[in-house]
């Protein structure tokens, strides 16, 4: 189970006991994420936080996840800003900041590129998203959240009913997710989207193969009877145009009154972020933000501690974390929880 000196780069790198073991590592997080306590683990440490393509949260919360074991981020954002605009390979700009750095963390439109890059990497390099392919962490989050939420109510993952809103075709964290979940047992997937944006016919054949109940529908009323609704926005980026993209939008809308139609009283909502609050999108209407069902920014909170987990395996130290542990100083509203 040892991630030591190793890549982060795809969802296939997990069995159900990695996962469990990554888990149990972000659940150690939560004093340090919550400021109960600060450790300084990771001290001198440098994060190369690659972004290539627009992100706040992931870029953030690596950058975070980073600072809050003790170490330092250094960032570069956009194409346009690095030496891959004047024609540097990957190769070529993974040897010279893997000099740089003690592990990367790296975002990049284009399928295959993080592994691409991590082939010049001296350092362990953590994939945040490649194109429409995978986003690892974003699905252990993700999984990590559902763990969560359902054994709030005395539920396991083993057995459950999950819906797929919206983009399944270009979305990579439902792509990354479904990967995961299929490692699980009895699990029903109803995937809604539209027919020229429904999920790959692999990662559908994938479920399938591995004994799990997969309803494929362009219907949303009537499918949202489950214990996860995992909803995605249009990922505008991925089309030839935005007029392309416009067809889609907002044709999946979830609103309090579709909810309460539709879906279980507990029935948890979630979404990757961002999601797209413009009137002719609104795939999760405004109304739902006081449902305790909504578990969105708790989901975004989650990415915290699993990335610091991840930090912590990738470089070692999660077995002697509490041997760095120093009080907080400062008063912070997280103390309270």
């Amino acid at each position: 189970m040892s991630f030591k000196g190793e890549h982060i780069l795809s969802v296939s790198q997990f069995d159900r006991d990695t996962i469990q073991h990554v888990f149990q590592i972000a659940r150690n997080m939560q004093p340090y994420a919550s400021r109960q306590k600060r450790t300084k683990v990771l001290e001198g440490a440098i994060l190369g936080n690659l972004f290539f393509e627009p992100s706040t949260r992931t870029r953030v919360s690596f950058g975070c996840a980073f600072n809050l074991l003790g170490g330092e981020v250094r960032e570069t954002t956009g194409m346009e800003s690095s030496a891959l605009s004047k024609g540097e390979s990957l190769f070529d700009t993974a040897r010279v900041i893997s000099s740089y750095s003690d592990v990367i963390a790296m975002r990049h439109p284009q399928a295959g590129s993080v592994a691409e890059f991590a082939l010049g990497s001296r350092v362990p390099v953590l994939n945040g998203g490649d194109g429409a392919n995978e986003h690892p962490t974003q699905a252990l989050l993700d999984l990590f959240t559902i763990e969560r939420e359902l054994a709030s109510s005395g539920q396991s993952i083993d057995g459950m009913h999950i819906a797929m809103v919206g983009d399944l075709k270009f979305g990579r964290t439902v792509h990354s997710l479904s990967k995961l979940l299929k490692l699980y047992k009895n699990l029903r997937f109803t995937l809604i989207s539209p027919k020229e944006l429904a999920m790959p016919d692999d990662i559908v054949s994938a479920i399938e193969n591995a004994g799990h109940q997969v309803n494929v529908t362009d219907v949303l009323e009537g499918n949202l009877n489950a214990d996860i609704v995992y909803q995605t926005r249009i990922q505008e980026e991925r089309f030839p145009s935005k007029t392309e993209a416009n067809l889609y939008r907002g044709k999946f809308r979830l609103n309090q009154e579709i909810y309460t139609r539709y879906c279980k009283s507990n029935t948890v909502i979630m979404h990757p972020l961002p999601r797209d609050s413009r009137i002719e999108a609104n795939e999760l209407d405004n109304d739902l933000n006081l449902n305790p069902n909504l578990a969105i920014f708790r989901q975004a909170d989650n990415g915290i501690l699993v990335r610091m987990a991840l930090f912590a395996l990738t470089l070692g130290v999660e077995g002697i974390i509490t041997n760095y542990e120093c009080a907080v100083p400062w008063y912070s509203n997280k103390h309270s929880g």
